[in-house]
C-alpha cells in the first residue's frame, strides 16, 4: 500500500485508491489520461520541470484544466541526480506515463527494459505521435497535426473547398481515453499475473480508429457497397444562418417512415428511390430533395420530428446549444465545480479533491515522507538546482 498525503481528502470509495502513477506527461493527451485515473483515487505524481522556460504547456491556464488532483514535484532530469531520485520512485510507483517524442526518455535511459531492472512488474504507458516503431516513429505532432495524419481533417468543410479541420484537438482527448483504458486493462492482467506490461500507443492510430467506416467505405466492393450503405445519409442545411441536422436512413421501414416524417412528397414514391440500392445510386438528387424540405424547418424542430418517427437525427450543435441542451442538463453534466468529468461511477464517485499542483507544492510529501530523505540531502539538491 502506497503512502497517502496527508494534505489530500480521498474518500474511503475511491475506486483506484493505492495506485501510484508517476507522470511525465505534458501538454493534453498524457495529461487527461491520467487526469481521468487521478479523479477516482489514484495518486499522480506530476514531474514538473525545474526551469520556467520548460514549463508544462501553453499557458498556465491551459495547464490547470488537465492537471487538477495530482501532485506537483519539481525535479531536473538533465542532472544525473535527477535521473536517480526518479529511479527511486519508479520503485515505489505501479505506472510510468510519458507524452513526450520518442527519444526524449531513451536518452535519460528510461526505455522499458531499464524499468523493468527497476520494478519487474512496473506498467509503461508511451504515447507518442507515431508510436515507438516505423519510419515515422520520430515524428513529434500535436493534435491538428495528428486529425490531419490520421485522415480525420480531410472529412471536414464543404465538398469541393479546402478542409476546415475540427476546431479542436480531439485526437489528444481520444488518445487520453484510449491510454487510460489500456492502463486499467494492464493494471487487471497484472493482478492476475503478477506481470507488467509495456504499451506503445500511437495517438495517429487511436484517431484513425474512429475512421473505419470511411475506410471501409474506400476498400470494400462496389456490391456490398450498395447493399450495407445507409441511404439516404447526410449533413442537411435548415433554417437560418450556419443551421444543419444530421439524418441516417438504414433500412427500407425507415426510408417509409421518412416519407411520412415529410408529409408524403410525390416526389419520395419515384423509382429512382424505391430502393437502397437505387437511392445510393442516386444520392445527389436524393438529398437535395431533403434539403429543399429541411432548409424551411428549424434544426431543432426537424431533429424532434424526425425523432418522433424512429429516424436517427440530430442537430449539428455549436457550444452554445450545448450549454443549453436540456439532456445534458438533466443528466447533471454541468454544476457549479470549477473542473467536471464525464464518467459517472455510481458506488464511486468521481473526487475533487484539489487544483492543479502549484511548482513543487508536494516536494515535501514527495521527497521527505515517500523518499525518506533528511532536510540536509533536501536543501543540497536544492542548491544543486536538482530539485
Amino acid at each position: 500500500m502506497l503512502k497517502q498525503n496527508n494534505n489530500q481528502k480521498m474518500p474511503p470509495e475511491a475506486v483506484l485508491k493505492g495506485l501510484r502513477i508517476l507522470d511525465f506527461s505534458w501538454v493534453l493527451a498524457g495529461p487527461y489520461a491520467t487526469l481521468i485515473l487521478a479523479d477516482f483515487g489514484a495518486e499522480v505524481i506530476k514531474i514538473q520541470p525545474l526551469l520556467p522556460e520548460k514549463d508544462d504547456a501553453f499557458s498556465r491556464g491551459y495547464y490547470n484544466t488537465w492537471n487538477r488532483n495530482k501532485l506537483g514535484i519539481t525535479l531536473n532530469l538533465e542532472k544525473a541526480e535527477g535521473q536517480r531520485i526518479v529511479r527511486k520512485l519508479i520503485d515505489l510507483s505501479d505506472a510510468v506515463v510519458e507524452n513526450f517524442s520518442p527519444r526524449v526518455m531513451d536518452n535519460w535511459g528510461m526505455d522499458y527494459p531499464a524499468l523493468q531492472k527497476i520494478r519487474p512488474d512496473i506498467i509503461y504507458l508511451r504515447m507518442s505521435t507515431a508510436g515507438h516503431s516505423g519510419p515515422r516513429q520520430d515524428f513529434s505532432g500535436f493534435g491538428p497535426t495528428v486529425q490531419a495524419t490520421a485522415g480525420l481533417t480531410s472529412l471536414t468543410g464543404y465538398p469541393g473547398q479546402t478542409p476546415l479541420g475540427v476546431g479542436f484537438a480531439i485526437a489528444d482527448h481520444v488518445a487520453g481515453l484510449y491510454a487510460a483504458i489500456s492502463l486499467l486493462g494492464a493494471l487487471e492482467y497484472r493482478q492476475k499475473t503478477g506481470q507488467g506490461q509495456y504499451i506503445d500507443l500511437a495517438l495517429t492510430e487511436t484517431m484513425t480508429t474512429l475512421l473505419a467506416d470511411n475506410i471501409l467505405e474506400y476498400t470494400r466492393k462496389s456490391n456490398i457497397d450498395l447493399i450495407s450503405r445507409p441511404a439516404p445519409e447526410g449533413i442537411y442545411r435548415c433554417r437560418s444562418e450556419d443551421r444543419w441536422v444530421a439524418i441516417t436512413i438504414n433500412s427500407d421501414a425507415e426510408w417509409e417512415s421518412l416519407k411520412k416524417a415529410l408529409g408524403n412528397p410525390n416526389w419520395a414514391d419515384r423509382p429512382e428511390f424505391s430502393s437502397r440500392t437505387a437511392r445510393i445510386q442516386n444520392s445527389e438528387a436524393l438529398n437535395s430533395q431533403i434539403q429543399s424540405w429541411s432548409q424551411l424547418q428549424d434544426a431543432f424542430e426537424v431533429m424532434t420530428i424526425l425523432q418522433r418517427y424512429g429516424i436517427a437525427a440530430g442537430v449539428v450543435q455549436n457550444a452554445a446549444d450545448i450549454a443549453a441542451d436540456p439532456q445534458l442538463k438533466a443528466r447533471g453534466f454541468f454544476f457549479e465545480q470549477a473542473q467536471s468529468s464525464p464518467i459517472r461511477l455510481s458506488a464511486c464517485p468521481v473526487d475533487y479533491r484539489k487544483p492543479a499542483p502549484l511548482k513543487g507544492e508536494d516536494n515535501d510529501y514527495v521527497y521527505r515522507e515517500l523518499l525518506g530523505l533528511s532536510s540536509a540531502e533536501i536543501e543540497k539538491l536544492k542548491s544543486e538546482n536538482v530539485i
